[in-house]
């Protein structure tokens, strides 16, 4: 049975940029920092950096849940990623967005005032 979201993986060209923007972004270390691989625990959840890939935003998107999505997007932009697209109304009051990294892949954000996590299993 699949029981939901564990991690999502990004290619990156400079692992070590990379790390340091990402710890930025969710103002958090990594756990685990190896040449082969950078991961991150992100509110129960995997951030996975993998060095020497092939960056792209035409695979699957991923979202990152926040609370206030104009503020994110203002902040994480501020760290050097661009809109992908616009932000988005997609019905009862959620909201998302597609970030680009400065690595080329997708960071994509929700804002989703029904997910609740005490649900997950």
């Amino acid at each position: 049975m699949i029981k939901g979201l564990r991690t999502v993986a990004y290619p990156v060209r400079d692992l070590a940029a990379a790390k340091a923007w990402y710890s930025q972004v969710f103002d958090t270390a990594p756990y685990f920092d190896q040449p082969f691989y950078v991961g991150f625990n992100i509110g129960g959840f995997e951030l996975g950096l993998i060095p020497d890939g092939q960056p792209g935003t035409a695979g699957s998107m991923v979202y990152w849940g926040v609370d206030d999505l104009d503020a994110e997007v203002a902040r994480i932009t501020s760290l050097g990623a661009t809109l992908h697209g616009a932000i988005q109304d997609v019905g009862e009051n959620i909201r998302t967005v597609e970030l680009a990294d400065p690595f080329g892949n997708l960071l994509c954000l929700i804002d989703n005032p029904h997910f609740d996590l005490t649900a997950v299993r």
